[in-house]
C-alpha cells in the first residue's frame, strides 16, 4: 500500500496482529531488537485505535446487535495495547503500569456500554473503579473464598480457550457462516476480559511493591550524598584501612598534619626492642599454663569425674554401731533372696525350650 494513501483499519489490524504474533514467538524480551519491534507494534495498535475513533466504529447509541461480526474483532484493541505496554523494559515502570491500566479500563468500559460483561465481571469492574490500586479479583481476607474464586475463574478461562481453539479449527467455514464467526469473536472478547482482570490485579500488586522502593536520586546527584570523603580527598582516597607498604615499611612522610590530625597509621612504642619483639615471634598462640595446671583448673571447675575402675567394686566396711544402716542392709538382702526364690535362674527364657 502507498504510504500517501490512508490505511484502513482492517489493514492496520492485520499488521498489528502480525507484529504481536512475532513478539509472542520471541524469547529475548530484553534485547534491543525485541524492544524496537515492541515499539513498532504499539504504534500500529495506537494508529488502529485512532482510525477507529475517526470512523466512529463504536457508538454509544448502538447495541450489540448493531455491530457487525467483522467489527467485533476490533473490540480488544485497547486490551492488546495494554499487554504490549507492560512488556516495555527500562524507563519509568510506574508510568507504564498506569498507562496500561487506562487501556484496560477503556476496553472494559467499552464492553460494559454494550452490556457484554457478565454479572460477575461487571461487579469486578465496579470494584476496580472504586479502588484501582487495591484491586483484587478475589477476597483478600478469606483465604478459602479467594482460593475458590481463583479456581472458578481458572476453569472458566480454560473452557474459553478450549472453545476458541475449537472454533478456529475450520477457518473456511467461518467465512461462510456469520453466526460461527460472531461466536468466535465473542469468545475471544470474553477470554480477553478474564485476562484483563488478572492483569489489573497484577498491576495493583506491582504498584504496591514500587511504592515501597526508595525514590531515585535526581540526575547528577551521587547515590550516597552523605559520604563525601572521596570528593574531599580527591583521587588519593582509598577504602583501605592501612596505607600501602613501600619496601616493607610504611610510606614516609609526616605523621601529623599542621592542625594535629593523623595522616597515616602509627604506633607509640617505648623503644625499638619492643617493636622487634612484636615482629619476630611465633605465628601461633603460645600456651599460658602447664598440663598439670590445666588439670587442676578442670578439677576445680568440676570438669573431671573421679571414681570407677577397680575401686568402684570395693564396698566400704559396715559400721556395726549404726543399727539403722544394718537393718536396711538386712531388709535389702532378704528382699533379694525372696526375688531369687520366686524367679529361679532361667525361668524367663522360654524361647529355647522344646
Amino acid at each position: 500500500m502507498d504510504e500517501d494513501q490512508p490505511k484502513s483499519i482492517r489493514w492496520l489490524f492485520v499488521e498489528a496482529e502480525r507484529r504481536r504474533d512475532q513478539l509472542e514467538k520471541s524469547w529475548d524480551s530484553n534485547s534491543t531488537a525485541y524492544q524496537e519491534n515492541l515499539t513498532a507494534a504499539i504504534a500500529t495498535y495506537e494508529e488502529c485505535l485512532r482510525v477507529a475513533d475517526q470512523v466512529s466504529l463504536y457508538s454509544p447509541n448502538e447495541t450489540l446487535d448493531d455491530i457487525s461480526s467483522g467489527d467485533l474483532q476490533y473490540m480488544p484493541l485497547n486490551y492488546h495495547l495494554a499487554e504490549l505496554i507492560l512488556k516495555i523494559t527500562g524507563g519509568d515502570r510506574k508510568a507504564y503500569i498506569k498507562r496500561a491500566q487506562i487501556c484496560y479500563e477503556k476496553f472494559l468500559k467499552l464492553l460494559d456500554s454494550y452490556d457484554m460483561l457478565s454479572k460477575s465481571d461487571a461487579r469486578l469492574l465496579e470494584r476496580y473503579l472504586d479502588a484501582r490500586d487495591e484491586f483484587s479479583t478475589a477476597s483478600t481476607t478469606d483465604a478459602a473464598a479467594r482460593r475458590e474464586m481463583k479456581i472458578s475463574r481458572f476453569k472458566e478461562e480454560k473452557e474459553l480457550k478450549r472453545k476458541l481453539e475449537y472454533l478456529r479449527q475450520n477457518p473456511t467455514a467461518l467465512e461462510n457462516d456469520d453466526a460461527a464467526l460472531r461466536q468466535l469473536h465473542m469468545t475471544n472478547v470474553a477470554l480477553c476480559v478474564h485476562q484483563a482482570f488478572q492483569s489489573l490485579e497484577s498491576c495493583a500488586q506491582e504498584l504496591k511493591i514500587l511504592a515501597l522502593a526508595p525514590p531515585a536520586p535526581p540526575a547528577g546527584q551521587p547515590q550516597n550524598p552523605g559520604d563525601s570523603r572521596q570528593e574531599d580527598r580527591g583521587d588519593a582516597y582509598s577504602e583501605r584501612l592501612d596505607n600501602p607498604l613501600v619496601g616493607g615499611l610504611r610510606s614516609s612522610g609526616p605523621i601529623l598534619s599542621s592542625d594535629g590530625k593523623p595522616l597515616r597509621p602509627f604506633t607509640l612504642l617505648d623503644n625499638r626492642q619492643v617493636l622487634r619483639q612484636g615482629v619476630f615471634r611465633p605465628d601461633h598462640s603460645l600456651p599460658t599454663m602447664t598440663i598439670d595446671e590445666y588439670l587442676e583448673e578442670e578439677k576445680r571447675r568440676g570438669g573431671i569425674i573421679e571414681g570407677g575402675g577397680e575401686q568402684s567394686g570395693i564396698r566400704p566396711e559396715p559400721n556395726e554401731d549404726d543399727l539403722v544402716a544394718a537393718d536396711a542392709e538386712t531388709m535389702k538382702a532378704r528382699a533379694w533372696d525372696e526375688f531369687k526364690e520366686d524367679n529361679p535362674k532361667g525361668s524367663g527364657n522360654t524361647l529355647n525350650r522344646g
